[in-house]
């Protein structure tokens, strides 16, 4: 990767967590060719915001430091992932654009089993939610999934959830949101797959256990020269749309 280490001439600045167009320009590039997320100019107030605290957090006074930090070899290994927890934008949803489970369930994995021996249709099924975020898609997809599995004996599945951000895919392992954004599971699946915290004044709820652990969370960034899958995937869920192996 070229990191144009060339455009980025040294300068002394004494007011703290200043840019200047070759500071922004050399990390918008960086970003761009690291994990794919575009940082024009207009984005520049968003990206000051979002990273001030990083230059706080290893006590820097400017971008330009903090920048040269970024794009060392060093930099690359300790920094990097909380770089780009700073500039992914994450907002998803349970059951965020129904068709698409209502397609995979009625009309994608009843194809998919009936046009397969009777062997290979008794295996492990493997969904992949291939940007989770904070876990919506994926804990959606074993309810729908599990639901299937009811009418259908003998089909099983697992999921596999990957995201870029090692911060959301924490949260999404611990499985526990507000009450509030589960409004959009069904009232019967609320009372199937989620259970209360014992304080009820936090208004937290948290997936059950049996349903967590049919998702195996990983964190992996696409733009990797080299990635691959351990196991074989059948159907894969991509912001909110899908796609069948």
């Amino acid at each position: 990767m070229i990191l144009r280490s060339s455009r980025m001439p040294v300068r002394n600045r004494v007011q703290t967590g200043v840019w200047d167009n070759d500071d922004l320009s050399n990390l918008s590039i960086f970003i761009q060719e690291t994990c794919g997320i575009k940082m024009p100019p207009s984005k520049r107030t968003m990206l000051e915001s979002r990273l001030q605290r990083r230059l706080r957090a290893l006590g820097m006074k400017s971008f330009e430091e903090y920048c040269k930090y970024l794009f060392s070899d060093e930099g690359k290994k300790s920094e990097l992932p909380h770089c780009i927890d700073a500039v992914t934008t994450n907002k998803t949803d349970f059951f965020r654009e129904p068709f698409h489970f209502e397609y995979l369930t009625e009309t994608a994995l009843p194809r998919l089993i009936t046009s397969r021996s009777p062997v290979l249709q008794r295996r492990q099924y493997t969904v992949w939610s291939a940007g989770c975020s904070t876990g919506e898609e994926p804990y959606t997809l074993a309810m729908v999934l599990h639901e299937f599995a009811e009418t259908r004996p003998g089909f099983d599945y697992s999921i596999l959830a990957t995201d870029i951000s090692a911060r959301v895919l924490e949260k999404a392992r611990l499985g526990v949101y507000e009450k509030d954004s589960v409004s959009t599971i069904p009232d019967a699946m609320k009372t199937k797959y989620l259970r209360r915290s014992k304080d009820h004044r936090k208004g937290l709820v948290r997936i059950v256990p049996w349903l967590r652990e049919k998702v195996t969370f990983q964190r992996l960034n696409f733009m990797d020269n080299y990635f691959s899958m351990r196991d074989k995937v059948d159907v894969i869920f991509w912001m909110s749309s899908f796609a069948g192996m």
